[in-house]
C-alpha cells in the first residue's frame, strides 16, 4: 500500500484545493457556479493522486495521474477566468498560479516515471 500522503504531488495538490476554497470564499455571491468549479477541480487533484496510489498497476495509477493533470488545466483557465474578472486580489492569484504550474510540471514528471516502470 502506497502512502499517498507523503507525495508532494499529492500535498502541492491538497494545498491547492484549501488556497481555492480561500480565493472563492470571495468571490461575488452570483458566481457560485464559478465557485463551485473552481473548487471541484482544486478537489480533484489530490483526490484522484490519492485514488491512484491504490491502484494495483502503473499503467492504472498512471490513468489517475493524468486525470490529476486534466484538472490542474481545467483549474488555470478558471482561475484566468477568475484573475480576468477582477474576483480576486491579483497579488494572491498569481501565487497559487504558480504552485499550480509547479504542480503541473510535477505531475508530468510523475507521468513519466510511471510509464517507464
Amino acid at each position: 500500500m502506497r502512502n499517498f500522503k507523503e507525495l508532494k504531488i499529492w500535498q502541492k495538490g491538497f494545498q491547492l484545493a484549501i488556497n481555492s476554497y480561500k480565493i472563492t470564499a470571495a468571490f461575488p455571491a452570483n458566481e457560485r457556479f464559478v465557485t463551485s468549479q473552481i473548487n471541484r477541480a482544486a478537489v480533484s487533484i489530490p483526490s484522484n493522486i490519492a485514488e491512484g496510489s491504490s491502484r494495483s498497476s502503473a499503467k492504472e495509477y498512471n490513468h489517475y495521474i493524468e486525470i490529476s493533470l486534466s484538472s490542474c488545466f481545467e483549474l488555470e483557465t478558471q482561475l484566468l477566468i477568475a484573475k480576468e474578472l477582477n474576483y480576486s486580489n491579483p497579488e494572491i492569484l498569481s501565487g497559487v498560479m504558480a504552485h499550480l504550474t509547479e504542480e503541473e510540471k510535477m505531475l508530468t514528471a510523475f507521468r513519466k516515471l510511471l510509464s517507464n516502470v
